[in-house]
């Protein structure tokens, strides 16, 4: 079938904002987008796909986290100085228990727009559009900041890609070397069991670059000592915006969504027919497709072979997102449906979006305990049905926000109103997403002991 960058507008749409109260404003400002230099290039997205074809033969693993939704009000190279380093620090804590390669990827640089599960909100009578994401509307209840507006299309750009600009001199400046491993400490990490656990990691890798060095091999010979690759990604929503991001590449020919290097495709907007996997299924990027409970096994082969007709891998990332309690019940049959049908796949587990909760006080939330019971169900059920659970997907932050309950410094619901910032849903913060990094390094230490790297799975 051919494709097109706006064939996607030929399809049915589902939570795309339809209210702009000019369209000609929005198509004017798709018009200036589409002059805009891409904020990432088709030889590095061609080096992703090659990175996670390595996840998907059992050869790496992926670690995907950031914001829920990224905020204008948040943008600050502190907070993403944060973010960068607590990926950096539970990178090195999986690439440790691993022994294997580890390939880091933000929810970040782009992670604007967010589905929601209503078009309007209510509040005292006062019926307004709901809050989309800080590129579509504003969070304040008012009917000034909720009308969408196009021009937050170009500031998100602009924050996009100076956020890029820094993550880039981070990962190549100096930031990333290992020999900065003990400097990558969080504060509010040190006074709890992970800061213990972190500090006696960064010992041992001080001793190996220690032991290396005298041996001769240095950061200067080593690239991998020295810096890391980072890629973007987000959920390809806002399609207007991604198709003026879309560009041919000049060396292959083929097109490029030059918004992220890999984005992905939400529980909500996965309809085989619909205009988002349309959009999708013509970029060269590696595509995110999250499965949950609604995934029948024909659309799930449907889109298989829409989204991956080559069959090709490191093309298709498969997120698991059930709850703690459907995973064991939605996850085997489609694991058995991937491998009858012979799909090449990486195997991801997001255990956020199934796990959200509403306190009697109000707060959107999640617990550190049903989180880590999906992470840990989804190891166990990968290696039971004889696949490689390839990688993680956590909405989580470097500030030290109270917006999930439980894990070691164990947040009460009392305590979620003291530094909850999120625009949308709770996140992890760096204590709780380095927790969880350690008890996946256990376990994969285990596999590693036990000689079998497709065990994962295997109790510590």
């Amino acid at each position: 079938m051919s494709w097109r960058p706006d064939s996607w507008r030929e399809r049915p749409a589902r939570h795309l904002p339809t209210d702009y109260p000019d369209p000609a404003a929005l198509a004017a400002v798709e018009a200036e987008l589409k002059s805009y230099p891409p904020l990432v290039f088709a030889g590095e997205v061609r080096r992703l796909r090659k990175a996670l074809a390595q996840v998907a033969r059992g050869e790496a693993f992926l670690l995907q986290g950031g914001d829920c939704a990224e905020s204008f009000k948040e943008f600050h190279p502190n907070n993403i100085r944060d973010t960068f380093r607590v990926l950096l620090q539970m990178s090195v804590a999986l690439t440790f228990g691993a022994s294997a390669p580890v390939v880091k990827v933000g929810r970040i640089a782009g992670q604007y727009a967010k589905p929601r599960s209503e078009p309007t909100e209510t509040r005292d009578g006062v019926t307004l559009p709901s809050y989309r994401g800080d590129n579509i509307n504003g969070m304040e209840f008012d009917r000034a900041a909720r009308t969408p507006d196009p021009q937050r299309l170009i500031r998100a750009y602009g924050q996009a890609a100076a956020t890029l600009n820094l993550i880039r001199a981070f990962a190549s400046g100096g930031y990333a070397d290992l020999h900065n491993v003990h400097r990558w400490n969080l504060e509010f990490v040190a006074d709890n069991p992970q800061g213990h656990r972190y500090r006696e990691l960064a010992d041992r890798i001080s001793e190996s670059l220690t032991f290396m060095e005298a041996c001769g091999v240095t950061g200067e010979e080593v690239r991998a000592l020295r810096e890391v690759d980072f890629y973007t990604s987000h959920e390809a929503l806002h399609l207007p915006f991604e198709q003026a991001m879309t560009r041919v590449d000049s060396t292959s020919g083929l097109w490029y969504d030059t918004s992220a290097h890999l984005i992905w495709i939400g529980d909500r907007t996965r309809q085989p027919d619909g205009a988002h996997v349309e959009f999708c299924r013509g970029v060269e990027n590696p595509i995110g497709l999250k499965c949950g409970p609604s995934l029948s096994g024909d659309d799930l082969a449907q889109l298989l072979e829409i989204l991956n007709p080559g069959n090709e891998a490191g093309r298709l990332v498969l997120i698991a997102r059930f709850g703690a309690g459907k995973i064991a019940e939605g996850l085997p049959s489609l694991i058995r449906l991937v491998k009858k049908l012979g799909a090449n796949v990486v195997w991801s587990c997001d255990p956020m979006h199934g796990n959200t909760i509403k306190t009697a006080s109000g707060f959107k939330t999640r617990r550190f305990e049903d989180v880590l019971s999906e992470t840990v169900q989804f190891f166990d059920i990968c290696r039971a049905e004889g696949v490689y659970p390839g990688g993680v997907h956590f909405e989580m932050t470097g500030q030290n926000v109270t917006e999930c309950l439980g894990g070691a410094h164990a947040i009460s619901e009392q305590e979620l109103g003291s530094r909850y910032h999120t625009h949308c849903d709770p996140r992890l913060n760096a204590s709780q997403a380095l927790e969880l990094a350690f008890i996946m390094a256990d376990r994969l230490k285990a596999a590693r002991r036990n000689g079998a790297a497709r065990a994962i799975g295997s109790p510590a």
